[in-house]
């Protein structure tokens, strides 16, 4: 059997979030980050994409309410432990030319989190509304930790899947295997530089290097702050970029500097702690990046990067100041979905209205 994990540039018909509640981490600027949730749900809809939007019970209505002048908006009533899905979320393979969705197992990046909800999400909400059956493999692996282009080279980091509370059997070389079997990996680049401090995620890839169309990588770099304590590790992860693919055009993005939310350290306070606010973890949804800025003076040459590297894309910022107080940003939030992969009615239905799945 043939698997080819597509690429974030396929055309796509979805995204898939789940809604902050007040039982998630959220909790504490909840309305701050719905309205960044709303935003981005806002973009989508409007480029004629549907949001499968996973909502607590108790939420239903009140989402409702707030999506009253939406069309493009499938709500599924879920139960989840937190709003991270590309981790969770299934991911869509080529196989057999037909678009499959596939799931790998999830505990909460290495049992960090609790996460027996969430690790259902895909067979008790989502599975029902696919045109193919979800297919499982039993190994952890998360959606953010994998990045793919168009030829099937697949890029990841050591410090991620080589932890030993995610696959403590597996070796480098089994990794290889593994994604070339089931993700359809005609080469694998496994960095070994690279992290941004107060990452929980092991330093998942898509906060540091993403492909382009046409062979280029985006990657966070640290150019614009020589002095600072990320800079070794994310020139030496450039270095391997570099040598890596020495065909490809490289893009450094400029790193922002935010502790506990505040860009300034003077005011920062006793105890504050450095956010992992990454510039390369930005989603793309056909023509449109949506792009996290920060409120700081780096966003600005950040999008300009983008723009550099994706020049047929609609670059959008989007505030995401509130998701990094969680240690995320806008690409960590957000599974987008290959044209094609869910029931035909169903998209035909949320793009008349907004409706809610009765499963």
């Amino acid at each position: 059997m043939t698997y080819q994990l597509l690429p974030e540039w396929v055309t796509q018909e979805a995204v898939i979030l789940a809604w902050p509640h007040q039982q998630t981490d959220w909790a504490p600027w909840l309305q701050d980050t719905r309205s960044v949730y709303l935003n981005i749900i806002t973009h989508i809809t409007q480029s004629t994409g549907v949001v499968v939007l996973l909502v607590a019970e108790q939420d239903i209505v009140d989402v409702q309410l707030q999506l009253a002048d939406f069309t493009g908006v499938l709500i599924v009533p879920a139960q989840f432990n937190d709003t991270w899905v590309r981790d969770y979320g299934f991911l869509t393979v080529e196989h057999d030319g037909q678009v499959q969705p596939i799931e790998f197992e999830f505990n909460g990046w290495a049992d960090k989190y609790a996460a027996d909800l969430d690790t259902q999400v895909n067979r008790r909400y989502l599975a029902p509304l696919l045109s193919q059956p979800l297919i499982s493999f039993p190994e952890i692996v998360e959606g953010g930790a994998l990045e793919i282009d168009g030829d099937g080279h697949l890029l990841s980091t050591a410090q991620c899947l080589l932890h030993p509370k995610r696959n403590p059997q597996l070796t480098e070389q089994d990794y290889h295997a593994l994604f070339s079997e089931h993700l359809g990996a005609q080469q694998v680049t496994i960095l070994y530089h690279g992290h941004l401090e107060n990452d929980d995620t092991d330093g998942h890839i898509d906060t540091l290097a993403r492909f382009t169309l046409h062979q280029g990588i985006v990657y966070q770099g640290a150019s614009n702050r020589p002095d600072d304590s990320h800079f070794s590790g994310l020139d030496a992860m450039a270095q391997e970029l570099h040598s890596a693919f020495p065909d490809h055009t490289l893009f450094g993005l400029p790193l922002p500097h935010i502790m506990d939310g505040i860009d300034d350290l003077d005011n920062a306070g006793t105890g504050a702690e450095r956010l992992p606010a990454s510039y390369a973890n930005f989603l793309i949804f056909n023509d449109l990046i949506l792009a996290p800025v920060y409120g700081v003076p780096e966003d600005k040459d950040a999008m300009a990067v983008l723009a550099r590297a994706y020049p047929h894309h609609q670059i959008i910022p989007v505030n995401c100041a509130t998701l990094i107080r969680q240690y995320g940003s806008l690409h960590c939030i957000t599974m987008q979905v290959p044209q094609g992969v869910i029931q035909p009615h169903w998209i035909a239905q949320a793009l008349e209205q907004v409706t809610v799945v009765a499963l």
